[in-house]
């Protein structure tokens, strides 16, 4: 059985035991993770695709450890210029190992909760269709008229007086 996750805007294809390395995530080591946003799942039946996400689908997993990965170069040059930058670059990451994959994992809690998420969702939408004719209707802004201002036509310049040399 195997499963696509994804996390940290990236998708991993894991299956149980599996040591993944993500971003880092806000955890402490040895912490249990669920990962939710599972895009796949494969197994001996077949795939179940989700769209986006299949729904009740979960993976479990342990944090191992959070650290830094190896040092990635950078150089900037501007040519010309005499300017040149060596800098360097440590991505934190997150160690996990998979310990489980659900296929329907909150199957029940949501069917239970949906009936009561429908019924609040409903009460609000009655109230909304009561208060609607209560609302003034705005009234219409009639546009003042603006004055036209008097255009007067440019003041010609008079031409540049002419100078001879004396001799």
């Amino acid at each position: 059985m195997y499963a696509v996750v994804e996390t940290g805007g990236k998708q991993y294809k894991v299956s149980e035991g599996d040591k993944i390395y993500v971003e880092k995530l806000d955890v402490k080591e040895g912490a249990k993770v669920t990962l939710d946003k599972v895009l796949a799942i494969g197994t001996d039946k077949g795939i179940k695709a989700g769209t986006p996400y299949v729904k009740g689908a979960a993976v479990e997993a342990k944090a191992v450890k959070n650290g830094k990965a190896k040092k990635v170069l950078v150089m900037t040059y501007k040519p010309k210029k005499n300017e040149k930058r060596k800098m360097g670059h440590r991505q934190p990451y997150t160690m996990l190992e998979i310990t489980k994959i659900l296929e329907k994992a909150a199957k029940a809690t949501d069917t239970a909760e949906k009936p009561a998420a429908e019924k609040k969702a409903a009460a609000p939408k009655k109230e909304a269709t009561a208060k609607a004719p209560a609302k003034k209707a705005a009234a219409p802004k009639a546009a003042a008229p603006k004055a036209a201002a008097e255009k007067k036509p440019a003041a010609k310049k008079a031409p540049a007086k002419k100078t001879t040399k004396a001799e």
